[in-house]
């Protein structure tokens, strides 16, 4: 199957090899990415009436479709059909929740090439709102978590865009950002955060 950005730009994902390479960090969290963590963290608020909080499903236009026998179909064509805004959104005590989760493999830094554009655009029409926007990233080597409020986003990402470093270093996060530890249940509970900076 074909998937193509809306520029046209042909989607080519990683290869099996490398993404298994990138997931397994620890032995006791084996085989997750960051998006699987909070999918499971969002489950737990869901099944204990914490919040409603879900992945947002990612815009793609079917193109052409295979019919390789009558009860099945193969996509052989897509395109995005609108860039990705954030990966997160959902309420929570009555507050509108939107955020992007990211993760890096670098040590020391996180390169700002990893958030585009447009979701820092959007983040900043939801903050505009009183919504409560951030960006959640792992340090996947380190395996470290941080979540770092959207107007400290937007001073790294103005710097940048003045010709200033292009990444935000890990100090900086130990500085500006809050570092989630991981628990029980949920593992990465982000809400806790959001809670004690918006209640």
């Amino acid at each position: 199957m074909a998937i193509r950005y809306p520029n046209g730009k042909l989607y080519t994902p990683k290869k099996e090899t490398e993404t298994k390479k990138r997931k397994d960090y620890s032995f006791s969290n084996r085989g997750k990415t960051l998006e699987d963590e909070i999918s499971d963290a969002n489950e737990y608020y869901l099944a204990h009436e914490i919040a409603v909080i879900y992945k947002k499903p990612i815009p793609i236009q079917v193109v052409k479709v295979d019919y390789p026998s009558r009860s099945s179909a193969v996509i052989k064509e897509a395109y995005y059909r609108t860039p990705s805004t954030t990966d997160f959104n959902g309420v929570f005590e009555g507050k509108y929740i939107d955020f992007e989760a990211k993760e890096t493999e670098n040590r020391t830094a996180f390169p700002l090439k990893n958030v585009h554009l447009h979701q820092v655009e959007h983040m900043s029409k939801v903050a505009k709102q009183q919504g409560v926007s951030f960006l959640l990233v792992r340090f996947s080597a380190v395996d470290r978590y941080f979540y770092l409020p959207f107007d400290q986003l937007k001073q790294f990402w103005d710097r940048m865009l003045a010709g200033g470093r292009k990444s935000i270093a890990l100090a900086e996060f130990e500085e500006h950002a809050i570092e989630i530890k991981p628990k029980y249940a949920p593992r990465i509970d982000y809400l806790e955060i959001v809670n004690d900076l918006h209640a």
